[in-house]
């Protein structure tokens, strides 16, 4: 991939500046290499030749959460955060690519059974406190300068993978004709089970039957990170599995997933299956698409619970998906909404963004905390794992009681 395709695009940028306002990233560091007009500036030298591609790039280039902000927020439109990925793939080919990255993209991510391995001896090691001893020790900076630190976002992980409670199969649902393929993100598989457990409670209601897929990563990891042939491959196995013709809709609780998975015909748009990709991306829904605002279900009606919501920002932006979530934590009895200020600011979690980018990613973060504070929330409701993950961090620091979950359990008061 050379970016010097993307040239029209990148000279669409008029330097206005409006990008600062919305920018995360300039907005802590203050940085103009951290903002799109300073990126595609730089991307813009490189066409031109008047910059070349090394490693001093690589800070530009990743400091990036790509939560899309900026284009929201500029007149022309510039897909910024789509030319830092196309850029990225060109600087994993000429200057430098991990080998930590094409071990999980390449070995990792494609195979589930590998991927429950993994998360078994991370949780052993998570739970017995001997990843606290290995990050005292310094063994964990193979991993990244920052991932001895960015470790301990995640508290604690559960001994199971979510695949090994509820095996991959048909299961009977309660509805009178709609088959449901759940599409189980790597996040809800290995962290965020309960979310997955409330939002198999929701399917089984709605579906005449729920088929929990074997599929693998979706492949945003890989893309986000600018491995495009990677992504291209981890995207085609799931091809596989959500080409069958026994869904009439596919279905999945991380927002993330949903975001990427509507983007397959993309991926597959120069491709023999392009067709697929589009069947499977007109049968995908969010989660949030498919819960029912108009049937209430209480939560505590004597003792009502604030809760206030955060946009993932592969929901708002990458889908839009705003309103509905609103209108189905208003209808909840027993819950009083409060909007959050910039609730559709990303939380810095990013994926693996604070892996390698931590400091960063907590100034991100705790802009965040701040506006939770005014919220007085009880409740942090979201539709991410990331998200989840990163927004409990903020709440642990910060010593607030605001219980985050995902909106598959405020739905099923769990």
């Amino acid at each position: 991939m050379d970016i010097a395709e993307y040239y029209d695009d990148i000279a669409q940028c008029n330097k206005c500046g409006f990008c600062q306002v919305a920018c995360p990233i300039f907005r802590s560091t203050g940085h103009e290499s951290g903002v799109a007009r300073g990126r595609l500036a730089l991307l813009r030298a490189i066409i031109e030749g008047r910059l070349e591609w090394d490693k001093e790039l690589e800070g530009p280039l990743y400091d990036c959460l790509g939560c899309g902000a900026c284009t929201a927020n500029c007149a022309p439109s510039v897909p910024t955060a789509d030319l830092i990925i196309k850029a990225r793939n060109e600087y994993l080919e000429k200057v430098d690519r991990k080998p930590i990255h094409k071990m999980l993209f390449d070995y990792l991510l494609p195979y589930p059974r590998r991927l429950h391995l993994a998360a078994r001896a991370v949780a052993l090691g998570k739970n017995t406190g001997i990843s606290s001893m290995a990050r005292a020790l310094g063994l964990l900076r193979i991993f990244g300068r920052d991932f001895s630190r960015a470790e301990e976002i995640v508290e604690k992980l559960p001994p199971l993978p979510f695949r090994d409670k509820f095996k991959p199969g048909v299961y009977e649902g309660f509805g009178e004709s709609l088959r449901i393929g759940y599409f189980v993100g790597c996040g809800i598989d290995v962290i965020q089970q309960e979310a997955g457990q409330a939002t198999l409670e929701i399917l089984k209601k709605v579906g005449k039957s729920v088929t929990i897929l074997n599929n693998c990563c979706c492949g945003l990891p890989a893309h986000s990170y600018g491995d495009i042939k990677a992504a291209k491959k981890l995207a085609a196995k799931n091809l596989d599995i959500l080409a069958l013709d026994e869904f009439d809709v596919i279905v999945t609780d991380c927002s993330s997933c949903a975001g990427f998975l509507k983007k397959y015909p993309e991926i597959f748009a120069d491709d023999g299956r392009s067709q697929q990709a589009e069947t499977i991306a007109s049968r995908l829904k969010d989660m949030v698409e498919l819960i029912v605002p108009n049937e209430p279900v209480s939560v505590s009606a004597e003792n009502p619970l604030v809760a206030t919501y955060h946009d993932p920002c592969h929901a708002s932006r990458g889908q839009g998906l705003i309103k509905e979530p609103r209108e189905i934590l208003k209808n909840i009895e027993g819950i009083e909404y409060r909007e959050m200020p910039e609730a559709d600011w990303c939380c810095g979690g990013a994926g693996s963004y604070a892996l390698s980018h931590y400091d960063l990613s907590q100034k991100v973060l705790d802009r965040k905390m701040e506006n939770l504070k005014k919220t007085d929330a009880d409740l942090l409701v979201t539709s991410c794992p990331v998200c989840m993950i990163q927004l409990s961090y903020g709440v642990r620091r910060h010593g607030l009681k605001a219980k985050v979950c995902h909106i598959s359990q405020v739905v099923t008061g769990k």
